[in-house]
C-alpha cells in the first residue's frame, strides 16, 4: 500500500494505458472482493463519472505518469495523515490483499472526516 497519496483531482496515466484517469478517492474495496484494497479510485478524464460501473480502481505502482497534481491544502494533508494512520493497522500482501481481517462494506466506516466518510 502506498504511504504517500496523490491528491483528489490528480490526473494520471497507468502503465500501458492510453486514457487519462482522474483520482476521485482513496482506499477502495471492490464489492466483489472484500479482501482487496486499492490505493485509488478514479474516473476517465475529461469525461468524469458517466456511469457508476465505469470507475477504475488502481494502485500507486500502476501509475506510469502524473499528468496533473490535484489541489493540496491543510484539510487534504490532515486526511492523508488519517488515511496513513488507519492503513498502519491493516496488513496487506504484495498483491494488495488484506490478510488480517475482512472489511465488511455493509458496516459503518471505521473512521470519518468532516467532509464525509472513508
Amino acid at each position: 500500500m502506498n504511504n504517500e497519496f496523490l491528491p483528489i483531482g490528480s490526473i494520471v496515466l497507468l502503465n500501458g494505458g492510453t486514457k487519462k484517469l482522474m483520482i476521485t478517492g482513496f482506499c477502495s474495496i471492490p464489492r466483489n472482493n472484500r479482501h482487496k484494497l486499492y490505493d485509488y479510485i478514479g474516473c476517465y478524464y475529461p469525461e468524469g463519472v458517466i456511469d457508476s460501473n465505469e470507475v477504475c480502481m488502481f494502485n500507486n505502482d500502476q501509475i506510469a505518469s502524473i499528468i496533473f497534481k490535484g489541489y493540496e491544502s491543510d484539510e487534504e494533508a490532515e486526511l492523508r495523515k488519517k488515511i496513513h494512520d488507519k492503513l498502519s493497522t491493516i496488513t496487506l500482501d504484495s498483491d494488495h490483499n488484506i490478510i488480517d481481517k475482512v472489511i465488511d462494506i455493509q458496516e459503518e466506516p471505521e473512521f470519518s472526516v468532516d467532509s464525509g466518510l472513508i
